[in-house]
């Protein structure tokens, strides 16, 4: 290979980084393995040429160093091309099929995975839509290869180095981005190097004077603390041999990025936030972590409710340590964290440890695997999501969680977000018993679904098989799922209910024409479809059904004998049609106008609202005529004999303005099997007050007993009911 020829000289950077990333590759890989990344290297420097950065530098110099920063990981063989190739599809005329074709299929599907889409559907789009749609597709290939992620993360923690030469809008705009997203991927995934480096990359880029004013005043406070951290650091070695443990202690080096959060969120000086002192104490295996957890508890007085067992409780995220934070010697808080050096390794590397520590494959498997749950939950959440900028909300809120830890009657452990409700619970625990949950015990206590939980609280889910996700749920849910399952079923029932409709709105066209659609012949129907341009009847009842089609249209069509052919009308046609039964359940398709509130027994109609369905007003509403007017695709319906329920209506009333006078209007409505849902007041003056009152009632019988005995009351002056 003469790249790496020791004899070769050349000046060239790309030379020079070629020549590191082969020595850097010597270390692990074999000589045949290299040859191929040294052979992606000469084809990704072809499609380069003529391509420069905006430092002057050849454009393959970025790739190159992508793919060193993976090989200090001891990423495989394949990633190391991927990332060497990352950018020639997006680039360069060279294609997919292309890279199969010269390297592998697996290398080009990992190429595809990093690159951006640059046109979606042909349709132009805002920078946030092109950048939410892009995440969604890394993700989708996320799903199928983890070393996507990894060379991403590469690409874009080079990308923060080296943005020196960008103009400063640019800057702020990548580093915004970097903390949005590609920082918290890199937590969500355990990997705290690669986070910590981008963060404080990202904070340097958006805020360039207070990086360099916090860093100088780091520097100088650190110069004031060393004796001090030397003393502890001492002790806390000298007790650790008294109780004869095999340990190492370090100092911790607080992160600029942390420190910065922490002055912005809780409103302090760097002093105050610079007194707490770090150090960690890495154990040979975790009964020593404990122990040692116990030396430092002898020797300085713990902080309560400030320990933290990871151990046996770890994050999201697979970390793993002990926390606690003690009163040192000065009075200061001093943070100690204890875990193995197997727990650090992956602390710091996360799934990237499965291929830099081939030995603890236990630990990567289950990093892996963490990995990999969190990857199916998003994809799942994506597939139910409308569009990229909802997946991204949706990632978003997954991507910082601070966790609550509650357990199942049975003792089992759910981890869930800070500020979680039992909804988010139920969902945790299966999608089933979310959608069926109706009630829960906290602790045998029983309590509103909308309650926050809090650590070690015991939740048992109360479900029923009646039971339905409501859409009020949405207002306090805080988890992706939840949310993401409370829409996806809400969609999905408002479907049904429009296919049910449909169903029975075209049934009640054909029944006038003496027909019943069940006789019809299936090529009549299977010629409406194609007609129509749709695949199923269900796609068709559900159209009719959202007011899209007019069911007295399709009948027509369906009857005539070239479905083809226009159709033709008399206007006095509809004129014997049957009105639409209206049973006053029939959920979100059906909707009954606010500007007249219909109760059963008005004489009422009904108008198509396309994607909606069918608005109902009262034939006295105010609005009937221009109803009548602006929608031609209006029909008459009538409520059901035995319609049941709770219909909502308003009344105007003027009442007496003396003390108590509105408490007694409640009562008497409350008495007489009426609830109020509000109360507005029109006017007020010393001595009359008219308010609107809206109230439940089963029907205009049960209106008008509630009307007649509020006018027997002497604070009563006049009652009308409101009609629009």
């Amino acid at each position: 290979m003469s790249i790496i020829a020791d004899d070769v000289v050349s000046t060239r950077p790309q030379d020079e980084l070629i020549r590191k990333l082969c020595l850097i590759l010597s270390g692990y890989l074999d000589e045949d393995q290299i040859k191929n990344c040294v052979r992606a290297y000469e084809f990704g420097a072809d499609a380069h040429t003529g391509q420069f950065r905006k430092s002057g530098e050849a454009y393959i110099c970025h790739p190159v160093s992508v793919a060193i920063l993976l090989a200090e990981m001891h990423m495989d063989a394949s990633g190391i091309m991927a990332a060497i190739l990352h950018d020639v599809i997006e680039d360069t005329p060279v294609t997919k099929k292309e890279l199969a074709r010269q390297f592998s299929q697996e290398v080009a599907d990992l190429v595809d995975g990093v690159t951006k889409l640059t046109k979606i559907d042909g349709r132009s789009q805002t920078r946030a839509e092109a950048q939410a749609e892009n995440v969604r597709k890394m993700f989708l290939a996320m799903g199928k290869d983890l070393r996507v992620i990894l060379v991403k993360l590469a690409d874009r923690l080079h990308n923060m180095q080296t943005l020196g030469v960008m103009p400063a809008e640019k800057k702020r705009r990548i580093a915004r981005e970097t903390l949005d997203i590609y920082g918290p991927i890199a937590n969500r995934l355990g990997m705290s190097k690669i986070r910590h480096k981008l963060e404080e990359l990202s904070f340097q880029a958006m805020y360039p004077t207070r990086h360099k004013v916090l860093s100088h005043a780091i520097k100088k406070a650190r110069g004031n603390r060393s004796k001090i951290i030397d003393t502890i650091e001492d002790t806390i070695k000298n007790r650790l041999e008294q109780a004869e443990l095999h340990y190492e202690v370090s100092g911790r080096e607080k992160n600029i990025y942390s420190i910065y959060q922490k002055m912005v969120q809780k409103k302090l000086s760097l002093s105050a936030i610079f007194d707490l002192y770090a150090f960690r104490i890495f154990c040979d295996n975790v009964d020593t972590c404990y122990r040692a957890l116990g030396v430092i508890h002898n020797l300085y007085k713990p902080i309560p409710g400030r320990f933290k067992d990871y151990i046996a409780l770890p994050k999201a995220n697979g970390y793993q340590s002990l926390h606690t934070i003690v009163i040192g010697p000065y009075g200061a808080p001093i943070e100690i964290q204890i875990r193995t050096h197997e727990m650090h390794r992956m602390a710091e590397s996360g799934i990237a440890a499965h291929w830099l520590y081939k030995s603890d494959e236990d630990k990567t498997e289950k990093f892996q695997a963490r990995a990999n749950e969190w990857l199916r939950d998003l994809l799942e959440i994506q597939k139910t999501a409308g569009d990229s900028l909802e997946f991204i909300d949706n990632l978003k809120i997954d991507l910082f969680p601070q966790e609550v830890f509650v357990f199942t009657p049975k003792g089992g452990i759910i981890k869930i977000p800070r500020g979680a409700t039992i909804i988010d619970f139920a969902y945790a625990v299966h999608t089933d018993i979310g959608n069926a949950c109706v009630s829960a015990r906290i602790d045998k206590q029983l309590v509103p679904l909308q309650t926050k939980l809090e650590n070690g609280m015991t939740v048992e889910i109360i479900t029923a098989p009646w039971a339905r996700p409501n859409a009020l749920w949405l207002n306090y849910v805080t988890t992706v799922k939840a949310r993401s399952c409370i829409r996806n079923h809400l969609k999905h029932f408002k479907q049904q209910e429009a296919i049910s409709l449909g169903h029975r709105l075209l049934e009640k066209e054909l029944h006038t024409l003496h027909v019943q659609l069940e006789s019809i012949e299936q090529t009549r129907i299977l010629t409406l479809l194609k007609v129509m341009n749709m695949s199923t009847m269900d796609e068709l009842l559900e159209d009719i059904g959202l007011g899209n089609k007019m069911p007295f249209l399709i009948a027509k069509r369906l009857m005539q004998v070239d479905i083809n052919a226009n159709i033709k009308l008399d206007s006095n046609e509809r004129t014997q049609q049957s009105p639409l039964i209206i049973k006053g359940t029939e959920g979100m398709v059906i909707t009954l106008a606010k500007c007249c509130r219909p109760i059963p027994g008005d004489s009422i109609i009904g108008y198509f609202n396309p994607g909606k369905g069918i608005v109902v007003h009262h034939h006295e509403c105010r609005n009937h005529t221009v109803v009548r007017k602006k929608h031609t695709n209006w029909l008459d319906v009538e409520w059901c004999k035995d319609v049941e329920g709770d219909f909502p209506t308003e009344i105007r009333i003027e009442i007496l303005n003396q003390r108590g006078a509105l408490a007694t209007i409640a009562s008497t409505i409350s008495n007489h099997g009426s609830n109020i849902e509000n109360v507005t007041v029109v006017d007020q003056d010393d001595r009359v007050c008219v308010d609107l009152i809206t109230l439940t009632v089963n029907d205009r019988i049960h209106l008008a007993k509630v009307i007649r005995r509020l006018k027997e009351l002497s604070i009563v002056m006049k009652i009308t009911r409101v009609k629009g």
